[in-house]
């Protein structure tokens, strides 16, 4: 039976993940934009507060703040390298967490949770776009198969908490991410802010850039601001336990060689790119369809690529020294 949804006083939103690229984007759509309303308390949580791999500290940390809602973007995460050299460590480390949030918010009786997926979940061999219905239709790439696999049972057990519970438990999936407090570090960050990691140092060194692989992999990219205003919607307003996915359009797909002449203007870098072709271009393209989003928000603004890779530039500058680690 569906639980009463019914809201009884106000929110307490506890955040596992909070100091991350994506929880620090929900912290600023919470503190600069009005996301958070009257009487709410918004907690955001570090993996210095808890690590969340062991369930002693999971509870621990729960039990000090007494969450309403949770936002669980927690995870022990890398670049495309780093992924294909430690799958079962990924695989182990995101069970864990992830089994140890979602029961302990069940334990402790927490009203709604809102999970953090990734499109690296998807089907490696698929048709195109792919959509909600998919993700479980086949393996995902074998780059990530122990993050991926570990990321697609928080919606396995979304769905057993409903059916055995009546739990409000759901998952969001983004696609590529990137913005201000993103791993920037160039031997395992996600790609934009890696590459505008290596431009920048090359730019100050006065040498070319090596991208890894051919640049021709296509991508969609959020902004990392434009995501967390989806994720406080979704924990408002998205009332399903099947995910979402949130993206721009299938037609704002474009190739990291593409993105890269955008990071160079950005940074004003003028000198020689190299395409290292020796080096796995991991999955090809993992387009996928924000149909279902457009359905609940028709009219939601994506802030245009271009302007958003200038803003991730330019904190990256000013941030340099804490951000390029």
């Amino acid at each position: 039976m569906k639980e009463n949804l019914i809201k009884v006083g106000p929110m307490r939103v506890l955040v596992t993940g909070g100091s991350g690229l994506v929880g620090k984007a929900i912290e600023h759509v919470v503190q600069q934009e009005g996301g958070k309303l009257e009487g709410e308390e918004w907690i955001f949580l570090s993996s210095k507060d808890a690590d969340l791999v062991d369930v002693g500290q999971t509870r621990a940390v729960f039990e000090k703040y007494r969450p309403t809602h949770v936002i669980h973007l927690a995870a022990k995460v890398g670049g495309l390298y780093l992924h294909m050299r430690d799958n079962l460590h990924f695989l182990r480390d995101n069970l864990k967490i992830n089994d140890n949030v979602l029961q302990t918010a069940h334990e402790m009786g927490v009203t709604r949770v809102v999970s953090c997926l990734s499109s690296c979940i998807f089907p490696d061999k698929t048709t195109y776009p792919i959509d909600e219905t998919m993700i479980h239709n086949g393996s995902p790439h074998s780059s990530n198969f122990g993050y991926s696999h570990a990321k697609r049972m928080i919606d396995v057990q979304n769905r057993a908490y409903f059916q055995q519970y009546g739990h409000h438990y759901t998952a969001v999936i983004p696609t590529n991410v990137f913005g201000p407090y993103d791993n920037f570090n160039i031997e395992n960050g996600h790609v934009l802010s890696a590459l505008m990691n290596k431009t920048y140092k090359a730019k100050k060194e006065g040498t070319a850039v090596n991208v890894c692989g051919s640049g021709a992999p296509r991508r969609q990219f959020i902004y990392s601001l434009d995501l967390g205003r989806l994720i406080i919607w979704a924990l408002r307003e998205y009332e399903e336990i099947d995910p979402i996915i949130f993206s721009v359009g299938e037609e704002d797909e474009i190739s990291i060689k593409e993105a890269m002449d955008l990071i160079t203007k950005a940074l004003d870098f003028k000198g020689k790119i190299h395409y290292d072709t020796t080096l796995s271009d991991g999955q090809m393209k993992k387009t996928a369809s924000n149909a279902k989003l457009r359905r609940y928000l028709p009219d939601f603004p994506f802030t245009p690529l271009k302007e958003a890779i200038q803003m991730t530039c330019d904190w990256f500058v000013a941030n340099y020294d804490i951000a390029r680690t």
